[in-house]
């Protein structure tokens, strides 16, 4: 004999008392098949755990829905000023009008970068901190003999952004207007010719290392800067006489004829910059670096919360008004998703192991 509930469907006279007591459920006594029981129980547990866990799933889906509902933070490697600051804060621009929601950019400049990369892989995978990634976290892996983040195990992918060609620059004052022009000069007057460059372990950095042992300039100082805009304002002021970097911090100086541009390191010519040649161009052979920017996650964030931000994020960078306003800064919209992304940035570090080690450039 077993003691089950079920619901009282008419109710007699001499019930109605001990039905109200029950609110129309009453316990009676049956005679039953152990088997038939046993079935009904399971589907008696089965309708009360989908009654529990369906506001459940209803209270994680609207989280979701609600996400974000405060600041969503994205960690810029780098000082104010420099390429990854500057699409940065444009893309951050374009998400808050898009969305509705609140981003902000917080800069963590410092030991190449290392820094600002360690706090974005220890901070909470809650969706509310992000990574602003360059190169340099590809060429840190090999660069550096300890680093702190592990580079594929840490992060994971939300979407490319944009990339744009290094250069190297001059004042407008000086002799050199070609790359062999300046090599001439610095081979000449070897204590009076330096070079600053962003962090190292950026591709300015780095492409500045091989322009040195290229053409053994070893009394070629580098001065080495937490950014990119911090590396140009020391060779504005005169500090140094060239200055390897991205294009977006010098193209309006270029363009207002304060800089001369000797060369691009891009695959090809920059289209403002029609009569600036590449460094292959200028007989430097497979010459090649580029600043490209890419949105990391910390390798736990809810998986919901990386498509919303990849969705989002390509859905602005798809837009006329974005690819005009990144182009006139110095680069080109490269709209690519979140396994496109990864995947480069998992290909670049064993490509800038190559380098460095062939360039034979010491580990730090």
């Amino acid at each position: 004999m077993i003691a089950i509930a079920y619901p009282k469907l008419t109710i007699g006279a001499n019930e109605k008392n001990n039905a109200e007591k029950t609110k129309g459920w009453t316990m009676t006594k049956i005679k039953a098949d152990p088997a038939l029981s046993r079935r009904g129980i399971i589907k008696g547990a089965a309708a009360l755990a989908a009654g529990i866990a369906a506001p459940a799933i209803l209270n994680i889906r609207s989280a979701y829905a609600a996400y974000p509902d405060r600041t969503v933070k994205i960690i810029v490697a780098n000082t104010p000023g420099g390429p990854s600051d500057l699409v940065g804060r444009v893309v951050t621009a374009a998400l808050q009008q898009s969305t509705g929601k609140t981003f902000i950019i917080e800069n963590i400049g410092g030991a190449g970068s290392n820094i600002g990369m360690g706090a974005a892989a220890r901070s909470e995978p809650d969706g509310y901190t992000f990574l602003l990634a360059t190169n340099a976290y590809s060429i840190n892996a090999t660069l550096y003999n300890k680093i702190p983040y592990d580079p594929l195990k840490d992060f994971v992918g939300v979407c490319e952004l944009a990339t744009s060609p290094n250069t190297f620059v001059v004042k407008s004052d000086l002799p050199a207007k070609t790359m062999k022009e300046f090599v001439a000069l610095a081979r000449a007057n070897p204590d009076k010719f330096n070079v600053s460059t962003p962090p190292i372990g950026t591709t300015p950095q780095l492409q500045a290392d091989v322009l040195k042992i290229r053409e053994k300039l070893p009394k070629l100082e580098q001065v080495v800067f937490k950014g990119g805009g911090d590396a140009l304002q020391a060779l504005l002021s005169g500090t140094v006489q060239l200055s390897s970097g991205a294009l977006p911090p010098a193209a309006a100086h270029i363009k207002a004829g304060t800089l001369r541009c000797l060369a691009v390191t891009g695959e090809t010519r920059w289209p403002d910059l029609p009569d600036v040649p590449t460094m292959v161009e200028a007989g430097y052979k497979d010459f090649v670096f580029a600043v490209d920017t890419v949105l990391l996650a910390p390798a736990k964030t809810p998986p919901e919360i990386v498509k919303w931000l990849e969705a989002e994020t390509l859905k602005i960078l798809g837009t006329p008004e974005m690819k005009e306003k990144l182009f006139k800064a110095g680069f080109q919209i490269r709209p690519k998703g979140a396994k496109d992304a990864w995947a480069r940035v998992s290909k670049e570090i064993d490509i800038f192991r190559d380098i460095i080690n062939q360039a034979g450039i010491a580990k730090l």
